[in-house]
């Protein structure tokens, strides 16, 4: 597998949507992105659906299919049948046209090889050799046993899936023909890589993008008048099982959901399963919900019923090809684990370093937290990445500001219930327990009426300048109120000493003012028995002088 989901690094910020959403983890984050662990990806297809940011691309393998094409090879298209729930077609022959407006030499329905899947999966039940048969459809779900459950490896249906059957079958009558695999999966990129009978894959999106590059319309013709293939019913949950005769003593189920089958897998591990025939899919809905079918969660229901009027009366195929035998080994993925010690040492810097602490909530993408810590020393993961470990380091952080400031914080309730003090508040009203104050009305402490007015009236007051006689403090006050969590913050600096000092130079100025006009009456009373003696006008003088003391008032 050559980067068939890549990373588009630039979009991918700060979210851990994809690894939540995972089912095996096959995700590690570095430098505040996501990135995929080939080795160990299903290719599901989740990651691409789920994410938010658009930060992930499936590989486009359009381009060999068009070498192919212009070297003049017979390319003979295999598309699968939940086209018509995700393509604005009726039939086959509709794709069919606009393929070989594109060069394609002709295109048949995957349905052919489901067909023969079907047969060979009840030859194998009424064999009666395997208690426990998983069906091999779903290249996800194959890798998912053949990695992650290799024990149960031996469980899944030794049998091509539906596209190798049907590009075998295509071989056998055009040996020389360039197959191409036409659906809605991801997964089926890498098996096309892995398989010798099938030459490229294509995702409907491909499809759709060359045919709009190209100027081709897929062209709905109507319903045709033709019998039902039974195996067009393959990509709707439970679809397999409805294609199968059921063979007496076995049991059938359809398990579709990556998290499903895990949890069924699971409980085959424990051995509490027997006799049964399972029909898994990776995707929910199965394949007409699969990762690449555009709108595939709001077709989920009318996709159903279109294929089900697509595949119509129950009808077998033709004998299979001559052998559609699989070999299915477990490989079992080898996942290194990390000390005890070193757990702990991760469990410990998270804050989670008792039992209680660990509060497993998910946010993180992991379903524990020691399954976190895991990763976390695996180097797949990063301490900051847990949810609780940044609010508690926000909030000590927070913490450590409102205990050092040198500014009184009061937090109240909108009922003006004191809620949260700070030490330096404590210390500005001289209070020597927090619990003096704490679940009181502030009425106990200070006068309501300024926090009222902003409760009431939704306006903050900044920076207002005012005495709180009881206490002989001046203070400068800031009041805000948070409406989303109905909380009512005072911050007050203490400016007692700067009014201090600012009365003082007041009452200096005031006496220098009374002095001078002391000074200025006696001095008028003199000039004014001199002028009188002399015989002249006192009005110059007046006014000079008047000038001299509103010159020393306004220092004030």
């Amino acid at each position: 597998m050559q980067n068939i989901i890549a990373l588009k690094q630039d979009n991918c910020k700060d979210c851990y949507k994809c690894i939540r959403n995972c089912p095996v983890k096959a995700i590690e984050f570095h430098n505040n992105a996501a990135y995929i662990l080939e080795k160990e990806c299903i290719l599901c297809g989740r990651c691409y659906v789920v994410c938010p940011q658009n930060a992930k691309q499936v590989r486009s393998d359009a381009h060999r299919v068009r070498e192919a094409i212009k070297a003049g090879k017979t390319v003979i298209a295999s598309v699968a049948p939940s086209f018509v729930s995700g393509m604005s077609v009726d039939s086959i022959e509709d794709i069919e046209a606009a393929l070989k407006a594109l060069g394609f030499a002709g295109a048949e329905e995957t349905a052919i090889g489901a067909g023969f899947v079907s047969r060979a999966y009840e030859e194998i039940l009424r064999a009666g050799r395997q208690k426990i048969v998983i069906s091999s459809c779903c290249p996800s779900i194959n890798q998912l046993i053949q990695q992650y459950y290799p024990d149960l490896a031996h469980n899944l249906a030794q049998v091509l899936t539906p596209m190798q059957a049907h590009c075998v079958a295509i071989r056998e009558k055009v040996p020389d023909a360039f197959t191409v695999f036409i659906g809605p999966c991801i997964a089926k990129k890498r098996e096309a890589d892995e398989a010798d009978s099938v030459d490229a894959c294509l995702t409907f999106d491909e499809l759709d993008d060359w045919l709009g590059e190209q100027g081709v319309p897929l062209i709905a013709s109507g319903p045709r008048e033709e019998e039902g293939k039974r195996a067009r019913l393959y990509p709707t949950a439970g679809g397999i099982l409805r294609t199968m005769e059921k063979i007496p003593g076995y049991e059938r189920m359809a398990i579709d959901g990556a998290e499903n089958c895990i949890a069924a897998l699971e409980e085959m591990r424990a051995g509490r399963i027997d006799n049964v025939f399972i029909e898994m899919s990776a995707c929910e809905g199965s394949c007409i919900a699969g990762p690449i079918i555009r709108e595939h969660s709001a077709r989920r229901l009318s996709g159903a019923i279109r294929v089900n009027h697509y595949a119509g009366p129950a009808r077998f195929p033709d004998a299979p090809p001559a052998s559609i035998g699989a070999f299915y080994p477990p490989t079992p993925l080898v996942r290194p684990m990390p000390g005890g010690a070193a757990i702990q040492a991760v469990l410990t810097k998270m804050g989670k370093d008792t039992p209680e602490k660990e509060l497993n909530c998910g946010c993180c993408g992991y379903p524990t937290c020691r399954d976190k810590a895991v990763a976390v020393c695996r180097g797949r993961a990063q301490i900051d990445m847990c949810f609780s470990f940044l609010k508690g380091k926000a909030e000590s952080f927070s913490d450590k500001i409102i205990a050092n400031t040198p500014n009184a914080i009061i937090v109240m309730d909108e009922a003006l219930i004191v809620q949260e003090i700070n030490g330096a508040g404590m210390r500005l009203f001289g209070l020597k327990d927090r619990l003096d104050i704490v679940n009181a009305p502030i009425v106990e402490l200070l006068d309501p009426t300024d926090y009222l007015q902003v409760v009431h009236g939704g306006k903050a007051i900044v920076d207002k300048r005012h005495c709180i006689k009881e206490f002989g403090l001046y203070v400068e006050e800031t009041v805000l109120y948070d409406e989303r969590y109905h909380i009512l913050i005072s911050i007050m600096r203490d400016v007692t000493e700067q009014e201090t000092v600012r009365a003082q130079e007041q009452e200096l100025r005031r006496r220098t003012i009374e002095v001078t006009d002391k000074v200025i009456d006696k001095q008028m009373r003199v000039v004014q028995e001199i002028a009188s003696l002399l015989g002249e006008t006192t009005a110059e003088t007046r006014i000079a002088l008047t000038k001299l003391k509103e010159a020393v008032k306004g220092d004030d």
